[in-house]
């Protein structure tokens, strides 16, 4: 195994994580106000009604089904009786709806945002940066789904799919991604990329949900009359 390998399949994942957690509390700390998606639903709301939803409801299904390909081993799947080629199909069905979902609803925001003129004069470089990695990585997704239907014995999930539990107990197994297809080492690598940006973006709002509203005081309201 060369340098070059093992730096981009030892080495990088880890400095991945790290910038990931580390960004993600250092804009906790000190940019709080900044933990947010700067909405701009004041300046255009018809095609954000239609490009959020697409966009949003079709993220959440394509980050199911890679937690199931990445997460569930070969094992498990032949335990129950799912074939290689009934769940390759499977994930072609809907892994291919959610991406394509997924996709025209970010070129949607696009256009929306290159479009419309007070949305574009708030868009910054990084925002410009962040969705040129996701549309990247959402293309890139697309295009591995699809040329993962062909059967093959060496498919994401006898290659990068080890690699990728490696990690979590230190032990990515460079060797079974030295084996993938280049277009899962590019989508692997996007991927990365995006994880490292996700903490310094608006892409930080996934982050966030309001459960302190569930156990906030009532408010009381009092009349002027009696």
């Amino acid at each position: 195994m060369s340098w070059a390998e093992s730096t981009l399949w030892v080495v990088l994942p880890y400095l991945t994580l790290l910038v990931f957690v580390g960004g993600l509390i250092w804009r906790y700390r000190y940019d709080k106000f900044g933990w947010t998606t700067r909405s701009s639903q004041l300046y255009e709301g018809p095609l954000l009604r239609v490009a959020s939803p697409l966009f949003h409801y079709g993220l959440v299904f394509v980050i199911v089904g890679h937690v199931t390909g990445l997460l569930v081993p070969v094992s498990w799947t032949d335990a129950i009786g799912v074939s290689n080629a009934a769940y390759h199909l499977n994930a072609l069905v809907w892994g291919g709806l959610a991406g394509l979902a997924t996709l025209v609803g970010l070129a949607l925001l696009i256009y929306r945002r290159r479009a419309t003129g007070p949305v574009f004069l708030a868009t910054t470089a990084n925002d410009k940066t962040m969705y040129a990695v996701l549309a990247a990585s959402i293309v890139a997704g697309v295009v591995t789904t699809v040329a993962g239907f062909v059967p093959s014995d060496v498919s994401y999930r006898t290659t990068v799919a080890p690699w990728f539990r490696g990690i979590f107990v230190l032990q990515p197994d460079a060797t079974a991604m030295r084996q993938a297809d280049i277009l899962y080492k590019v989508h692997t690598l996007i991927g990365m990329a995006l994880f490292v940006l996700f903490p310094f973006s608006r892409l930080v709002h996934a982050l966030s949900a309001p459960l302190g509203y569930l156990f906030r005081p009532y408010i009381v309201y009092r009349s002027r009359t009696r």
